[in-house]
């Protein structure tokens, strides 16, 4: 409300159940205005942008070495390519550290992979949910928590949760990383993690694995929700968390230009970094 967003409003149990018929909740916070894009075709608008004033993108391709030589950065990719460059943006998501190390950047914070599962409701039940619900976050964790999602092409998300990755490109159990995994156990930041909240970790994981354990968490606000509405498949994507070394987690925006003068890193960007990105351009 201090931020004037339109039509923000706090409702009780019966405006609720107006709103959204299947939710229980003691009171709300109506958006009536708030959206939601495919950013896929957000990203790739942006990128076209980019080729129009002149730029190239190029896909799958990993930076093999970071240089600097007077005022110019010099970068060498995998596919044997070589750039000369008078200024640098990193924003290179859960290899931020690593990159931004690899130009003399500081060690803190470091980056923690944890990867995100939603679950997606079956076609016929996807109208019990109107539009999108989120639960009061834990002011804990920098994430919003398991929320109902409805897309723009009608499916109905549910999640995420978030569950420690072995690999900072791990969507899936079976996906491992020698150099991930050592790098996280050699981290101090990620081990007090651990330590403070393995109650947490656990209940995690047992929910990713057992859809029982997640639908019951979802019927804290949904009551009538059952398995039977809900899709074996699971979508995932991998969070980049920032920890400082003190195991403490970062839930803020995280700009870093202390290595190189005509370098920036962007060291954290958490929700809402997509719908904040054009602002952030302007900073």
């Amino acid at each position: 409300m201090q931020n004037n967003v339109p039509g923000l409003r706090l409702v009780d149990q019966e405006e609720m159940r107006q709103i959204e018929p299947e939710i229980k909740g003691l009171k709300g916070i109506h958006s009536p205005f708030t959206g939601i894009v495919d950013f896929s075709q957000v990203a790739q608008s942006y990128a076209k942008d980019f080729k129009d004033a002149g730029g190239d993108v190029h896909l799958s391709t990993n930076v093999t070495n970071i240089s600097r030589m007077a005022d110019d950065i010099h970068i060498s990719t995998s596919d044997g390519r070589k750039f000369q460059t008078k200024f640098m943006i990193g924003c290179a998501g859960v290899n931020s550290d690593r990159l931004a190390r690899d130009t003399g950047g500081s060690t803190n914070p470091s980056i923690a992979p944890f990867r995100g599962e939603w679950r997606v409701m079956k076609p016929e039940y996807a109208h019990m949910v109107k539009g999108l619900i989120y639960p009061v976050p834990d002011p804990r964790y920098p994430w919003l928590g398991v929320h109902f999602t409805r897309k723009m092409n009608g499916e109905v998300w549910l999640g995420p949760n978030a569950v420690l990755s072995t690999s900072r490109n791990g969507y899936n159990y079976s996906d491992f990383s020698l150099r991930d995994f050592w790098e996280g156990l050699r981290d101090p930041g990620l081990r007090r993690l651990i330590f403070k909240n393995w109650k947490t970790g656990v209940g995690e994981v047992y929910r990713s694995i057992f859809l029982n354990p997640y639908v019951k968490m979802l019927q804290e606000y949904m009551p009538k929700i059952q398995g039977k509405h809900i899709e074996n498949s699971k979508r995932s994507g991998v969070r980049a968390l920032a920890l400082n070394a003190d195991g403490s987690l970062i839930d803020d925006f995280s700009f870093d230009t202390s290595a190189w003068p005509n370098a920036l890193h962007v060291r954290n960007a958490p929700s809402p970094a997509a719908t904040s990105s054009l602002a952030i351009a302007k900073v």
